[in-house]
């Protein structure tokens, strides 16, 4: 990984519009994600690598960073917007679809579908209320959006995108993902299936990333778990005892701005926060599909391959032995005194 150090503090190396005491504190030391012009040769690397980079200048939300809370109130659209509550800043994403699979599992936060106005009100109520409560709203970008942000849309700089896009050969675009959220709110630990390039519109966001290599590091929740693709490990208060491994976990941090865009590879990582006390952000996801599959498979495999396997194989052993929670004690069973020592 081609990313300077960040010093002592480990830490993203501070802008002009924000400040270290900002920034939660973890105890994993972390190096900064490089930053570089859209059309520098480095950062076409790094993407032609699969690796995180900051990209500047790229224009590609331009036309949105004028997207303030009045602004999206008088434009957006009268349609439904997914917004979860949750009583902490924390924001695990759960898949409803999985719930059934372990009923003892309680989602850590609530989804309802607010018109814009009744979320702003709702955001106000929260606020006025001084408690621990917060709110994100969570949107792909649809047909029901006014016509003003049709426009703002149709401008944003798809000439570059697609380019990008078409160079790598990866998929279709599938959604833009539209996030407005609170100071201090955090999306902890988790990775995709999917090419993302994650553009700031307003505020500040700090974006910490970790390679598919530490997968052993991060210890996700079972692939039948309403949970998947998410880490167990609470970064602000790690159980060693259960995540051993997490020791050895090192980052890639930046802090991104308005007009910022932070390509985040498909498996790697990543743990999203807006600043403490840095008021609300609001950002949009461009996620594409990946690449097909080549027809010749190079080996040794690369990280995120071998992370797809195991994903795989825990799919397909839930099907086979139809219940979920029969896969780990298999694999135990496969694995204790015959994988698990080096004699």
């Amino acid at each position: 990984m081609a990313a300077g150090g960040t010093g002592p503090a480990g830490r993203a190396s501070r802008g002009p519009a924000w400040s270290d005491a900002q920034l939660r504190v973890y105890p994993f030391p972390t190096e900064r994600i490089p930053s570089f012009p859209h059309d520098d040769v480095r950062a076409e690397a790094l993407i032609d690598n699969e690796e995180p980079v900051v990209l500047t200048g790229t224009g590609l939300v331009t036309s949105a960073l004028k997207w303030d809370l009045p602004y999206l109130c008088d434009h957006l659209g009268t349609g439904d917007f997914s917004v979860y509550a949750s009583p902490t800043h924390r924001f695990l994403y759960y898949d409803d679809k999985k719930l059934g699979n372990f009923p003892t599992f309680v989602p850590p936060a609530t989804r309802q579908n607010l018109k814009f106005p009744e979320f702003l009100q709702t955001l106000e109520a929260v606020r006025a209320s001084g408690g621990r409560d917060r709110l994100y709203l969570q949107q792909t970008l649809n047909d029901t959006v006014g016509k003003k942000i049709v426009v703002d849309f149709l401008n944003f700089n798809w000439n570059w995108i697609n380019r990008q896009q078409a160079k790598r050969n990866w998929g279709p675009l599938t959604s833009n993902l539209l996030l407005i959220g609170m100071e201090g709110n955090v999306t902890p630990c988790h990775y995709d299936e999917q090419q993302n390039f994650f553009a700031q519109v307003k505020g500040y966001k700090r974006c910490i990333l970790f390679p598919p290599e530490q997968f052993d590091c991060l210890y996700p929740y079972p692939i039948h778990h309403p949970c998947d693709r998410q880490s167990q490990v609470d970064f602000e208060n790690p159980d060693y005892e259960r995540f051993p491994n997490f020791r050895k976990a090192i980052g890639y941090e930046t802090v991104v701005g308005p007009g910022d865009v932070l390509y985040i590879p498909m498996y790697w990582w990543h743990h999203i926060e807006s600043l403490l006390d840095g008021g609300i952000t609001i950002s949009v996801n461009f996620w594409y599909k990946a690449a097909p599959a080549p027809k010749k498979i190079d080996y040794p495999l690369k990280a995120f391959q071998k992370v797809a396997i195991t994903r795989n194989i825990e799919k397909m052993l839930g099907e086979a032995l139809g219940d979920p929670h029969e896969v780990g004690p298999l694999l135990n069973m496969m694995v204790r005194g015959r994988y698990d020592s080096s004699q």
